[in-house]
């Protein structure tokens, strides 16, 4: 072959090549600019103008109502991708569970917690630390029998705090997550606490405070614009917080560490200290203190404010709605008469099992989920989404999607069951999220849930105030980062 006839073939592929170069980038440009819709941005504020910050969910179902099931945004200089309806967000976090597997890098979160732990981390250090804290937690009885012993033990002592009332007028929130508390801080530290201990209940009252302030519209500020951090009291209020927070779990661990036995691991703690030891030499140590004092917070906080709200929304819901409480109750005296309930009778309590689960769709808990961030720029449903994008897995369209709901904006228990009263699976149902990074506790919320509320509706009938009727209680949430029911006062009157 000739220099000439050589030349002629390397031009003539170096010429496809570069057609082919030219045809990937022309359509990844034109991918690129195929980006989800949105309303048009303002310059530096972007659309905080048309945001409701105290309610940022209800924005968000009306431009989705507008732009479909994918949308964006722009928070300050943050471009935001919003995915809302089932069968997107299923898409997203079942069928690419891996391209919107990370954590957003959220500020305040960022700030609170920098990086460790489990529900704000990221990368290879939530993957350890979520596989070790799942294993633990089993152990330690989530989801088995211990921790049914525990719950069913804790329902005894609500119930007397319930009784001590005598059907005069209370508020039940702080008892309720001092109660719902207990279960985890069990697990957590291998011990519970008394309802009136004042350590526990400054813990948590840190916690709550931190949760919701995380959702108000001040820290929804500093999100967009982290510099000026120094000019709001919120964001100031939930780092002193955080430092006390912290500054109690550190004391605890420490007093674990000196009673410390790896061949009896008491508790949560134990079990992790004992890995840090066992880890202490390698040089990919996750088992760091700083990663079991966010770690131990996560747990805390996930274990308690999600739980204790949906119960407190149930007794508010039972209040509005006495004819669903009538049957609820009817239900469990002809399945266990005045014995225990146990989770072996929730098969046999559909119409409870259904109220339950409408009470956690109508609820809401996390309107907005936790943002997600891409891994990898991604093209979904012919969107072209960048890596690193925050998502926000808008969970309320998907519990109250028109197309997999019957009466979506109403508290209607029939949604779980069929025309024969037997209890129904919704897929739509999706209160914990899906995909792998969905909420690692929720069998034992899910074992919480059952027995608290049943235990509670056997032994008592929750009617509002004197001067109040059921067509007067408020259903309008609170604000903050979780969906809590406005404060309010029940009477509970025990059944003779």
């Amino acid at each position: 072959m000739s220099e000439s006839d050589l030349f002629s073939i390397l031009l003539g592929l170096s010429l496809i090549f570069i057609f082919i170069l030219n045809i990937k980038l022309t359509l990844t440009q034109s991918l690129k600019r195929h980006s989800p819709p949105g309303p048009r941005p303002l310059p530096i504020i972007g659309n905080l103008h048309i945001l409701n910050l105290k309610r940022p969910y209800q924005t968000m179902l009306k431009l989705s109502q507008t732009y479909g099931s994918i949308f964006s945004l722009r928070l300050g200089g943050q471009k935001v991708v919003v995915l809302s309806g089932y069968e997107t967000v299923k898409d997203a976090l079942v069928n690419h569970s891996e391209d919107f597997g990370e954590r957003a890098h959220t500020p305040i979160f960022e700030k609170l917690f920098e990086g460790k732990g489990i529900t704000f981390s990221h990368g290879e250090n939530w993957k350890i630390i979520r596989r070790f804290s799942l294993t633990t937690l089993r152990n330690f009885g989530m989801g088995k029998r211990a921790t049914e012993e525990k719950t069913v033990e804790e329902c005894q002592h609500l119930i007397q705090v319930f009784e001590s009332h005598q059907g005069k007028p209370f508020e039940i929130s702080k008892i309720m997550t001092a109660s719902v508390a207990n279960i985890i801080v069990s697990i957590l530290l291998g011990k519970r606490f008394d309802y009136q201990d004042p350590q526990f209940l400054r813990l948590l009252h840190l916690n709550g405070e931190n949760v919701r302030l995380s959702g108000c519209p001040g820290i929804t500020l500093f999100n967009m614009f982290p510099a000026l951090g120094f000019l709001i009291q919120d964001h100031k209020t939930v780092l002193k917080n955080r430092d006390e927070l912290f500054s109690f779990i550190r004391m605890t661990f420490l007093n674990h560490l000196q009673k410390l036995d790896k061949n009896d691991p008491r508790s949560f703690i134990d079990a992790f200290l004992i890995r840090q030891k066992e880890k202490k030499d390698k040089p990919d140590n996750y088992f760091s203190n700083d990663n079991l004092v966010a770690l131990v917070n996560n747990l805390l906080s996930a274990g308690t404010e999600t739980t204790s709200s949906t119960l407190c929304w149930g007794i508010l819901l039972m209040m509005k709605y006495p004819e669903i409480q009538r049957k609820v109750h009817n239900e469990i005296i002809k399945v266990v008469g005045s014995a225990q309930p146990r989770i072996e009778h929730r098969t046999q309590m559909p119409y409870t099992d259904a109220v339950i689960h409408e009470i956690q769709r109508f609820s809401n808990i996390l309107p907005m989920g936790i943002s997600r961030e891409t891994t990898r720029d991604v093209i979904f449903k012919n969107y072209y989404i960048p890596k690193g994008t925050e998502t926000i897995i808008f969970l309320t369209s998907v519990l109250q999607d028109q197309t997999q709901w019957e009466k979506p904006y109403t508290f209607n228990p029939q949604h779980f069951l069929n025309k024969d009263g037997k209890f129904v699976k919704r897929d739509a149902f999706l209160p914990f999220s899906a995909g792998q990074r969905m909420c690692a506790g929720m069998s034992l919320a899910k074992t919480e849930l059952f027995l608290f509320f049943t235990s509670l509706l056997q032994k008592f009938f929750f009617h509002p105030p004197p001067g109040v009727s059921n067509t007067d209680l408020d259903l309008t949430p609170d604000i903050g980062f979780t969906s809590k029911p406005m404060p309010h006062k029940i009477c509970a009157l025990p059944y003779a």
